[in-house]
């Protein structure tokens, strides 16, 4: 019988293994471009802690699709959170320093 719930329900689950694996894949090429001092120049933990923790961040988004796709498991959770965090916070202290983020009078900030 054809279940049309449980086959959007896969799909979704899909969707976000999917986004955890690519955004703490991304989080981890994007910190190796960065020089060591930019994160301590940053108040940032140093790069190797960062390489650390997104490195786990990929190993468990790798192991919460394989064998079989299991969002919203711990392993999941602790990886969205670790490559989030990085995104959110780390990242764009990062483009600061190193003169490529905002400088926070955009329009947004103009009046």
């Amino acid at each position: 019988m054809f279940n049309i719930f449980a086959d959007f329900a896969y799909l979704i689950e899909v969707v976000f293994a999917g986004v955890a694996l690519v955004l703490s894949v991304f989080g981890l090429v994007d910190a190796l471009r960065y020089r060591p001092d930019a994160f301590t120049a940053a108040g940032k933990a140093s790069k190797n802690i960062w390489l650390l923790v997104l490195g786990a961040a990929v190993a468990l988004s790798f192991i919460s699709i394989f064998p079989r796709i299991n969002p919203f498991s711990l392993p999941w959770i602790l990886a969205v959170v670790g490559a989030g965090v990085y995104a959110a916070d780390v990242r764009p202290a990062l483009r600061k320093v190193m003169g490529r983020g905002s400088s926070g009078d955009g329009p947004a900030n103009r009046w």
